[in-house]
């Protein structure tokens, strides 16, 4: 059963990071985040919302955030070891991996399944060079002890994860309802909204139709991750809040990813 369904519009959204606009005010918000690995509340409330037309997806999160942080700017920093909210799609043999922070800086990842990824496959071109200083392997979220320290957890085994990758035609904004960085009031919260257009999701399709027909369905990762601090000491991991819970705190886990069904 599918997590949750994007309505088609006809209109073009303009992306200015404002999610009270008429277009997201009649689009159909998603339930209230759960946690990533439990499937209970989340600790603040977050919702996402999905629309597609013809040429872009579009995305939007609300996030509330009492006090709105974050003081990375450089693109393609380590985005989740602040607070940020995450968007993945899965392409079957790969995925695509953005986050971004209340700055609005982004950290992009292309990531290929190492199986899948043979000489003289589709993904044996100049783009993705393995060669490359910013490509990495990458064997998941929980892949740093005893047998599972080469290749992680996942089945699947280790990723291609190409560093270098930028979404072509990307749209990013971000609104902040509050005071970033400073902690003297108490804020309201942050949304974001992402525009990408079809054309740039080929590697992504797997053969399904760009833009998607009505009934097609792809998986995609809604989530958020929270930096908290406790008595002066960071919590660890980072609380992580998502649409659709893992069961596990493993976010590199494409088949628990959302459902999400094109209508």
């Amino acid at each position: 059963m599918h997590s949750y369904t994007a309505q088609k519009i006809t209109e073009s959204i303009t992306i200015n990071g404002d999610v009270t606009k008429p277009v997201w005010q009649n689009a159909v918000w998603s339930h209230r985040f759960v946690d990533m690995a439990t499937g209970g509340p989340g600790m603040y409330d977050t919702k996402a919302a999905i629309l597609w037309n013809d040429t872009h997806l579009y995305v939007a999160f609300r996030a509330e955030e009492p006090f709105i942080e974050a003081h990375l700017t450089e693109r393609d920093s380590i985005i989740f070891l602040e607070n940020d909210l995450e968007l993945f799609i899965d392409g079957g043999d790969c995925y695509y991996e953005l986050e971004v922070n209340a700055r609005n800086t982004l950290y992009e990842v292309f990531f290929i399944w190492k199986d899948a990824y043979q000489r003289g496959s589709r993904f044996d071109v100049p783009q993705f060079d393995v060669h490359h200083p910013q490509a990495m392997t990458f064997g998941g979220d929980s892949d740093r002890s005893g047998a599972s320290f080469w290749y992680g957890t996942h089945p699947r085994g280790l990723r291609w994860a190409f560093l270098n990758y930028d979404m072509p035609g990307l749209e990013t904004a971000v609104y902040i309802d509050g005071t970033l960085n400073d902690n003297s009031d108490i804020d309201n919260g942050w949304s974001l909204e992402i525009a990408i257009p079809w054309s740039s999701l080929t590697w992504l399709a797997n053969g399904r139709n760009l833009p998607p027909h009505p009934g097609d369905e792809w998986r995609m990762f809604l989530g958020r991750f929270q930096k908290l601090m406790v008595s002066g000491v960071e919590v660890q991991p980072h609380p992580a809040m998502v649409m659709s819970p893992h069961g596990v705190y493993d976010t590199h886990m494409p088949e628990r990813w959302s459902r999400i069904l094109f209508e």
